[in-house]
This record gives C-alpha cells, structure tokens and sequence, in this order.
C-alpha cells in the first residue's frame, strides 16, 4: 500500500476521553496526521460481537449519530460512529458544512485515510474488523460507498438517503462487500436519475447490492424531529438495514 501524508499507520495515535455520554457508549479522543478527532463508540464485551461502523451527516457527530449507536448497541453489535471533521467541528451553518463537506470531496485520499483511522480506532478497542458493516447518513453515505470503491475488505457499505454520485476516474470494480441504498423517493437533493445511474453501475461491476426507495420521502427522512422525518420510511428502513446486518454480518 502507498504512503502518503495522510496516512495513518504512521501517524496515528489514539487517547480515550473520560467523558462518557450513556451506560455503553463512551467519546473517544484520537489523532491523525497531528489532528485531534472525536468519535463514539460502544464495543460489546464478546469478542465474537459484529461491527458496526457509523458515518455522520454534513453537520458532523451529533446526538443523532449517538441515538443509532445506542440503538445498534442495543441489538448487540459493536459500533464505532467516526469522526470526519476534527474535534470540536460539529458545524451549523450551511455554508460551513458545505465548507467541511466540500475539503473531503476534493481530497478523496484524505476521506480514505481518515475512515481508515476510523478502522483502526474500532480495532483497538476490540472491534471484530474482520466481521464489519459501513452505514452513512447523507454526506456519510457518499463516504459509505467512497470507501467501498475504494476495495477496503468488509462485509457490507450502506447508505441512508446518502450521495450517491461516483467521482470522475473512480468505479466500483474493486468493491467486495455487498451494497444497501435506502432513499427516499421524494429527495430534491439526490434524484432518482442519481439512483438509476448507480443501479446500472453496480450492477454492470458484479457488485452484490439491494436499492429500496421509500415514497414521499424526502431527503434526510430519517432525522428524528426535524421537518423531513418521516416516521413510516425511518422505521421500515431501519428494519430492513437490521435485517441486512443480520444477513451479511452472519455469513
């Protein structure tokens, strides 16, 4: 594998945060490349346990992303929900997420190196990396399927209403694990032509993948209290992303 400067074998150092925010889950504090990140997890004590690995919105690692470790936590999974803008960078301004979001989509090795910590924080803290599913929401979708382009070994990449558009020069044809696209019909950001075009892409690579569609919902449909949820595409997707878990991570 290439080095280059943002990769993290070289640089990565890991600290844990003594603040803990709930009976399993817990911060934790770790560096990349001198920059200090800040992600949750909550790892089950069996050694057998699956991963579950967690990619935040636009707006960065909120309560939101907490609430779906703690539901993941609940069926008995360890889950590791990773940091991709740095400590302390959880932005609520438009135009500082697009500002946050759009330094990744320009340097897609440095989102790379970045869920690679990720990777490797889950591991340290006894996180079965061999037995692991990706699950983004929104921006974290589209990191979600960057990192199954990108020919990492896992077992399963899904998205919730995530960006679904493959970057200039990139493809799927190094992907291994099996793809899950939950969005909602009614989303004006990422178009059912969005949808199609990554249906055709997937399938002309070999790639294993199931694509849902939830009528009526919008873009980020699954945010709980927030003007797009919509409670019937959350608790159906949900349920069929538990079931996808539940099938990939057992075979």
């Amino acid at each position: 594998m290439k080095k280059s400067r943002y990769f993290i074998m070289a640089v990565f150092f890991m600290t844990i945060a003594a603040l803990s925010f709930s009976a399993s889950g817990r911060s934790i504090s770790y560096k990349i490349d001198g920059k200090v990140y800040e992600g949750y997890y909550s790892i089950n004590k069996s050694s057998k346990a699956p991963l579950v690995l967690l990619i935040h919105d636009w707006d960065g690692l909120t309560d939101y992303e907490v609430q779906r470790v703690e539901m993941l936590a609940d069926l008995g999974y360890s889950v590791f929900a990773m940091d991709l803008f740095g400590a302390g960078i959880r932005p609520t301004e438009v135009k500082d997420r697009r500002q946050h979001t759009g330094e990744l989509y320009a340097d897609r090795q440095k989102m790379r190196s970045l869920m690679l910590g990720a990777l490797e924080v889950a591991r340290m803290k006894g996180g079965n990396i061999h037995n692991a599913v990706v699950v983004g929401y929104c921006f974290g979708g589209a990191a979600a399927l960057e990192f199954a382009r990108s020919g990492i070994t896992l077992k399963g990449f899904a998205t919730f209403h995530g960006g679904l558009t493959t970057p200039e020069g990139q493809d799927y044809s190094r992907t291994k694990g099996d793809i899950l696209i939950l969005h909602g019909t009614a989303d004006a950001n990422i178009t059912m032509d969005d949808f199609a075009k990554l249906a055709v892409e997937l399938e002309n690579n070999g790639v294993s993948h199931e694509m849902i569609t939830y009528s009526g919902a919008p873009h980020a449909f699954t945010v709980f209290d927030s003007q797009s949820y919509r409670k019937e595409a959350d608790e159906k997707s949900w349920k069929r992303f538990t079931e996808f878990l539940e099938e990939t991570l057992n075979k």
